[in-house]
């Protein structure tokens, strides 16, 4: 009766491993369930949105006082900040889209690997824009953990950061 019950358990963890295994690799691909860095540089640079429309969309909202729209966009890294560590842990860095705009970016790192970059560098990002007094901040540069959407990134060297 033992080693019945024990070839059970054996096959009960079995087909948990196998269930746990096909669940990640649906919802994070072939990535661990962190979503770190693609494990495969992607030599396609994104097409991000039309740089005029997203700069005239960014003015509007400074003057509607309303956000919560996506964007992609291509800028320059203008300084790296300080990490946030309260709560959900932040890469925070300022990026610069044009002479006029700056905006925030707030990448979430526990959800995220830490886009290696430093001032000067040039980015591609796609994260959710929300408005505040100082220009605005760009935050949800990461995969969406329920995979209910789409989700942001930031594209460097071949790589994102999602």
């Amino acid at each position: 009766m033992k080693r019945i019950m024990r070839k059970v358990g054996i096959a009960v963890i079995a087909l948990l491993a196998v269930t746990a295994y096909d669940y990640y690799k649906k919802h994070y691909g072939d990535e661990s369930p962190n979503y770190k860095e693609s494990s495969i540089a992607d030599k396609r640079s994104p097409v991000v949105d039309n740089r005029h429309d997203t700069l005239k969309k960014i003015k509007a909202s400074a003057q509607s006082q309303k956000s919560g729209w996506w964007m992609s966009a291509e800028g320059t890294v203008v300084k790296n900040l300080k990490d946030d560590t309260k709560g959900h842990q932040h890469q925070k860095f300022l990026l610069k889209l044009s002479p006029e705009i700056t905006l925030l970016v707030a990448h979430n790192i526990d959800l995220a690997k830490r886009a290696p970059i430093r001032q000067g560098d040039r980015i591609k990002i796609r994260g959710r824009y929300e408005w505040n007094t100082r220009g605005g901040v760009l935050h949800w540069t990461h995969h969406d953990p329920r995979g209910k959407q789409k989700g942001g990134w930031i594209y460097y060297k071949g790589h994102y950061y999602k």
